[in-house]
């Protein structure tokens, strides 16, 4: 379903979602600019729930796959939109030893953890810590304490994302953490994007570039086994734009590989004050309409994933989502860092802080 621009909201609006099964409320935040462009965050799980874009016609476009309800969102999902913590994507046998102590996570993928365990961040409900308007931007601050131990990780960790769309049709994702004992820390934000609109078809046709030219080896288990490779010849390669559709054909399955853009960690010295510097990291146009997303990060690589499993089982806005529904730009650390030292360093100590920021940003040519 498309609007109009028309159909302005005030910068910052809130609304009740739903009740959890203990009886805390679920809010779901709206932020908007100018340009009519709308960003919806539940405070359950940090999601995204819509990104409602302007096209050169005028009409908006939800460009994000997820739910209208939160009972949907409560049952099981490929966690549509949601904020993942306290590590993203995949450790090896479920487990890491740091500063001399063994630690045992769940194993929710095969003999591996996946995206922080069986209640990962995206199933929280998060503090609200406020909303606020400047002179570009909308903003909305969420907040997570995550108790030493919880799901197996150590230390006090507090976490801090900051939402904001700017007037220049940006959807911008801030982390902040800090821990008071040595831990795993990898964060990113797990929406799916369809640029024709979610439910709308699949993403085959888009046209992807991106700004890397290596790749994270993987197993047969879906590890890194510590390889970092080029994508020349390879169904990766996508430093020249072309469609996903010429070079998924060359894969078994789909995509769901890291990509690397630098060595950089985001984690620093809590009283290290550089300022941010964002890269353009990937730009994903849709054909037919000419609506583009650019994304920039300061983070050292991304996880692109198409949606593969996905098979008309689940319906959400727009329509039932079948393969390749969308396709999702992860920005984060490399998965299974612990057990790699030469990759970016994912350990966040006392008298540290993880400092991110993600960009997507929206445009019609």
């Amino acid at each position: 379903m498309n609007q109009k621009k028309s159909d302005l909201l005030e910068p910052v609006s809130v609304e009740e979602f739903g009740q959890l099964p203990g009886g805390e409320s679920v809010k779901i935040y709206t932020l908007s600019n100018k340009h009519g462009m709308k960003l919806k965050i539940l405070n359950y799980g940090a999601i995204i729930s819509e990104v409602w874009v302007p096209k050169q016609n005028g009409e908006l476009v939800n460009v994000v796959l997820g739910f209208d309800n939160l009972p949907q969102y409560l049952a099981k999902h490929p966690r549509f939109g949601s904020s993942i913590g306290r590590y993203a994507n995949r450790i090896a046998t479920a487990s890491f030893d740091l500063d001399g102590e063994h630690y045992k996570l769940a194993a929710n993928n095969g003999s591996n953890c996946i995206h922080g365990g069986l209640k990962g961040f995206d199933k929280c409900l998060w503090e609200t810590l406020g909303t606020s308007i400047n002179a570009n931007a909308a903003c909305l601050q969420l907040h997570y304490f995550s108790k030493d131990m919880e799901e197996g990780f150590p230390g006090n960790l507090d976490l801090n994302i900051e939402f904001s769309l700017t007037d220049a049709n940006e959807l911008k994702i801030k982390y902040t953490a800090c821990s008071d004992k040595a831990t795993p820390v990898n964060f990113t934000n797990h929406s799916y994007f369809n640029l024709k609109g979610a439910g709308n078809g699949n993403i085959l046709d888009h046209l992807a570039e991106f700004r890397s030219d290596k790749y994270t080896v993987l197993d047969e288990n879906s590890v890194p086994t510590g390889e970092i490779a080029s994508v020349e010849n390879t169904p990766f390669d996508f430093r020249k734009a072309c469609s996903i559709a010429s070079q998924i054909e060359k894969l078994a399955g789909g995509f769901d590989i890291n990509y690397v853009v630098s060595a950089k960690s985001c984690i620093v010295d809590a009283l290290d004050a550089q300022p941010e510097k964002l890269d353009l990291l990937a730009t994903v146009t849709e054909a037919g309409s000419g609506l583009k997303m650019e994304c920039f990060s300061d983070q050292p690589g991304f996880q692109f994933f198409t949606a593969n499993g996905l098979n008309g089982s689940i319906s959400g806005n727009g329509g039932s989502y079948m393969q390749y529904a969308g396709f999702c730009i992860e920005t984060q650390h490399f998965a299974d860092s612990v057990h790699h030292p030469q990759f970016p360093n994912t350990i966040l100590r006392p008298g540290q802080e993880f400092r991110s920021t993600t960009v997507y940003k929206f445009s019609s040519n």
